[in-house]
């Protein structure tokens, strides 16, 4: 009776142990994750080169909040991890009109430069590929960005978050002005947000 006590019990924890795998699986499909890039790093020692691995990657939740993350380790799967972490620790709200960004903007990090404009629905996102990622991890579905600096995919990553972060309400714009909100914004963008409000 024992044993059978014993059997029974180990399969109820394994199956426990199935199902918290799952959950964990759910849980982690919540977030949209995109690799930009992965990078082999040598650090020459006396004995060798001892080779690591680094990568750059976007987490959003499609919803208008998105981090971005670099991860370093021994194994690429690692290194993505530690990307994914530390980009969940650095998210920030991406403030949205009708699925567009409420105005033009330009952002600048490092040698990169991206100009982002809003764009009318059914656009999608012009965009390439190091922008286009953080663009669709953030839920903008409606932009035209252009990169006007360096090329490389961790300052084009940098100064897309970088033009962003720079993006206001027009209330806030209207607020710091002493205007009204519309002497701020145009009417067709009030317009646009009020119909998707009610």
């Amino acid at each position: 009776m024992t044993g059978t006590q014993r059997r029974s019990g180990g399969a109820g924890g394994d199956r426990r142990g199935r199902d918290d795998r799952r959950g964990a699986a759910q849980e982690k499909s919540n977030y949209i994750e995109r690799v930009v890039a992965i990078n082999r790093v040598a650090k020459v020692v006396q004995c060798g080169r001892r080779f690591s691995f680094t990568a750059l990657v976007v987490v959003g939740d499609g919803d208008g909040n998105v981090g971005v993350g670099y991860g370093k380790a021994k194994e690429v799967p690692a290194a993505i991890a530690k990307g994914v972490e530390e980009a969940k620790k650095h998210f920030f709200n991406v403030p949205r009109i009708q699925g567009t960004i409420p105005h033009p903007v330009q952002g600048e990090k490092a040698a990169g430069v991206v100009l982002l404009r809003p764009a009318s629905p059914g656009t999608g996102v012009i965009a390439g590929g190091s922008a286009r990622a953080v663009l669709e991890c953030a839920g903008v579905h409606d932009v035209l960005a252009k990169s006007l600096g360096s090329a490389n995919a961790i300052n084009v990553v940098h100064a897309t978050v970088a033009a962003l972060q720079s993006l206001e309400q027009p209330e806030a714009v209207a607020k710091r002005r002493g205007k009204a909100v519309e002497d701020v914004a145009p009417a067709a963008l009030l317009r646009a947000r009020d119909a998707v409000s009610s």
